[in-house]
C-alpha cells in the first residue's frame, strides 16, 4: 500500500478461559472456541500505528476505538476526529508532532459519536488560539441528545456493548477498534463553531478542503474530501467490517438507502486514498472496489428486505431468508465483526414499518407475566419450568435458557438462583460468539447478574464539558426526568432567570413538565448563573449550600425551591 508505518509495537492476544460456576448444576464441560479465532486474526486492523502517506496525511490506528488523521498544512495542521478521550487525543498528538509540530488550525468532527469528539479539548488546550471547531449543524443536537436526556441508557448499553467493564482477558476487540477509551477521562467535547447543511468548500492552512453531509451511520454524518490529494476521509460510512446499520446499543433508525446514496456519492470522487475513521488506509485501485463492494452488500440487505416485507413475510422470518451473495460475503470488508444481517434485517423493516411487524397475535400480546404464568401451567407448575431451566443449561441449549428464564423472572421464582443460571448461559453463548458486539454485550450481562457487581461511568462531567451544553439540554433533561408520583393536581409554574439573559419556565401541569420562554404567572421565582445551574443539576454543586448562601435566589422560596427540584429524581 505504500503507507509508512511509525511507532509500531505489538498488543497482546488473550485466549479466553470460561470461568467456572458454583452452581449445584456443573458448568457445561469446556470446549474449542474455534469460532473467535477470525476475531482474534482481525485485532491485528488495531495494532497502534502512524500510517503515513506521501501527501502529508498521517492517521493513527489502534490508540483507541476510532482513528484520528492529521493533514499537514501551511503552517499549520488540521486534525479529522479527536479520539475518543482527551487522553488518547494527547497520546495520539505526541506522535503527530514528531511528524510535523506545527500549530493545529482545525478540528473536523465526521459526526456526533464520543470516540470522535471527546478528544477535542486537548487540542484546544495546547494552542495559542483556539482551533476552528468543523461539524454538520446537526451535530451539537446529538451530541447533547447523548449527553442528555439518553445518557444513562445509552451509557449502560454501551458499557455492555464494547465490554468496558470486562476483564482484560476477556476483551478481545470492538469490531472497529481495540476498545473503547471514553472513561479515560472527562469527555473533551467542543461545541462547533463552523457548521453547514449540505456542503462545505473552505481552505484551512492553504489546504483545499470540501464537506459533504452524507447520512449513514449517523444522520449527521459528513465525509471529507480533499481534492488536491485525491484523498477521502468517510467517517464511518465504511470500516473493515459488515456495518452496523443497527447498533444493538441503541440508535435512531440509520437511512440505509442514504448510506447507499453517500457511497454513490464518495465513488464518483474517483479517490486514490481511503482514510476511514476505523480499521486501517486504503491506497490505489483497492479504495474503488472497497467502496463498490461496500455499497453493494448495503444495497443487497435493504433491497431484499424490503422485497420479502412486500410479500408479507415477518422480520422474524426474513433474517433467516436473507444472507449475502458469495461474492459479497468473501470480502475481507463484510465479515460480521460489527454489524450483522440480522440485525439490520430487523432495523430496515423497523424503519419502513414501525414496532408493528404485521403478526396479529403480536399486536396487542399477553403479559410478560400472564404468559409465563400459562407456560408454567403447561409444563406443570414453576418448579417444572426451573426444571427445564436446569436440563437447558446441561445440554448446552443456552438461548433457550435465556428465554426461560426470562419467564421465570417474570414469575418471580427462585430469582437468584435463575440468575445464577443465566449468567452461565449468557457467558456460555458470549465466549463462542466471533462478533464482539455480541460477545462483549452477553459477557458483559453474565457480569451484571452478580449480585456484587457495581457499574462505573463512563461518561463524567466538568465545568467545562457543561459550558459545551446549551441550556434548553438541561431543561430537556429535567422533562424526562419528572416522577409523576410527585407532581400534586392543578398548575405549578417555576421561572428561572439567568446571567446570560436566558428565560425558562417549567409548568408542572397533569404529571408533565411543559418548557417555555413565559416568565409570567410564576409561583416560584429563580436568579441564578448559568454555570452555576448547570453544575448544580450534573451533580457538581450542593443545591442545599447554594440556596442558603443566596448563590441561588429563590426570593424567600428556599424550601419550595428544594421540593421543587425533588420532583425530579426517580
Amino acid at each position: 500500500m505504500n503507507f509508512k508505518i511509525s511507532n509500531l509495537f505489538l498488543l497482546p492476544i488473550f485466549l479466553i478461559i470460561l470461568s467456572c460456576s458454583d452452581q449445584n448444576i456443573s458448568s457445561p464441560e469446556k470446549e474449542p472456541i474455534s469460532s473467535v479465532e477470525e476475531l482474534v486474526e482481525h485485532s491485528k486492523e488495531f495494532i497502534p500505528q502512524i500510517y503515513s502517506s506521501d501527501n502529508g496525511i498521517h492517521m493513527a490506528v489502534g490508540y483507541g476505538i476510532a482513528n484520528s488523521i492529521m493533514v499537514e498544512g501551511e503552517g499549520g495542521n488540521i486534525i479529522i476526529d479527536a479520539a475518543d478521550s482527551i487522553y488518547e487525543a494527547e497520546k495520539i498528538y505526541s506522535e503527530f508532532k514528531k511528524i510535523n509540530s506545527n500549530p493545529i488550525k482545525a478540528v473536523i468532527y465526521t459526526h456526533n459519536h464520543g470516540d470522535h469528539t471527546f478528544g477535542a479539548a486537548f487540542y484546544a488546550s495546547i494552542s495559542d488560539k483556539k482551533p476552528k471547531i468543523i461539524a454538520h449543524e446537526t451535530t451539537s443536537h446529538y451530541v447533547e441528545r447523548i449527553l442528555g436526556i439518553l445518557n444513562p441508557i445509552i451509557s449502560a448499553r454501551s458499557s455492555r456493548m464494547f465490554g468496558t467493564f470486562l476483564p482484560e482477558e476477556q476483551l478481545i476487540n470492538v469490531g472497529i477498534g481495540p476498545f473503547l477509551g471514553v472513561s479515560q477521562s472527562i469527555p473533551g467535547y467542543i461545541k462547533p463553531d463552523i457548521t453547514f447543511s449540505d456542503e462545505l468548500k473552505l481552505t484551512i492552512a492553504g489546504i483545499n478542503i470540501e464537506l459533504y453531509h452524507a447520512v449513514g451511520e449517523t444522520n449527521d454524518q459528513l465525509f471529507v474530501w480533499l481534492p488536491d490529494h485525491k484523498a477521502l476521509m468517510p467517517g464511518d460510512n465504511i470500516y473493515k467490517t459488515f456495518p452496523n446499520l443497527y447498533t444493538i446499543r441503541g440508535t435512531t433508525h440509520r437511512d440505509v438507502k442514504g448510506w447507499v446514496e453517500s457511497l454513490d456519492r464518495m465513488r464518483s470522487l474517483k479517490p486514490e486514498y481511503l482514510f476511514p475513521s476505523h480499521t486501517k488506509p486504503l491506497r490505489g485501485p483497492e479504495v474503488a472496489e472497497t467502496l463498490t463492494i461496500y455499497r453493494d452488500a448495503i444495497q443487497y440487505v435493504h433491497d431484499q428486505t424490503v422485497r420479502l416485507m412486500n410479500e408479507g413475510y415477518y422480520p422474524d422470518q426474513i433474517i433467516e431468508m436473507i444472507e449475502l451473495p458469495e461474492e459479497i460475503a468473501d470480502s475481507p470488508f463484510l465479515k460480521e465483526f460489527y454489524g450483522t444481517v440480522r440485525w439490520s434485517v430487523k432495523s430496515i423493516y423497523n424503519g419502513y414499518l414501525g414496532w408493528f411487524n404485521g403478526n396479529i397475535a403480536d399486536l396487542d400480546p399477553l403479559t410478560r407475566k400472564e404468559e409465563a404464568e400459562r407456560l408454567a401451567t403447561m409444563v406443570g407448575g414453576s418448579e417444572e419450568l426451573y426444571f427445564k431451566l436446569q436440563d437447558a443449561i446441561s445440554n448446552n441449549d443456552m438461548q433457550w435458557a435465556l428465554q426461560l428464564s426470562d419467564h421465570l423472572f417474570a414469575l418471580e421464582f427462585k430469582t437468584k438462583e435463575v440468575k445464577a443460571l443465566r449468567a452461565i448461559a449468557a457467558e456460555y453463548i458470549g465466549q463462542r460468539s466471533s462478533n464482539p458486539n455480541k460477545r462483549n454485550y452477553l459477557l458483559s450481562a453474565a457480569i451484571e447478574l452478580d449480585p456484587e457487581f457495581k457499574a462505573e461511568e463512563i461518561l463524567r462531567s466538568d465545568a467545562q464539558l457543561l459550558q459545551q451544553l446549551s441550556m434548553d439540554n438541561f431543561f430537556n433533561i429535567l422533562s424526562v426526568r419528572l416522577n409523576p408520583e410527585a407532581v400534586d393536581p392543578g398548575i405549578y409554574r417555576a421561572c428561572f432567570s439567568f446571567d446570560s439573559g436566558i428565560k425558562r419556565t417549567i409548568t408542572l401541569r397533569n404529571k408533565v413538565a411543559e418548557v417555555s420562554s413565559l416568565t409570567t404567572n410564576c409561583d416560584l421565582n429563580i436568579e441564578v448563573e448559568d454555570n452555576l445551574f448547570k453544575e448544580t443539576l450534573a451533580g457538581m454543586q450542593n443545591p442545599i449550600l447554594k440556596v442558603a448562601s443566596g448563590e441561588i435566589n429563590t426570593n424567600g422560596k428556599q424550601t419550595e425551591f428544594l421540593l421543587f427540584l425533588s420532583k425530579f429524581r426517580t
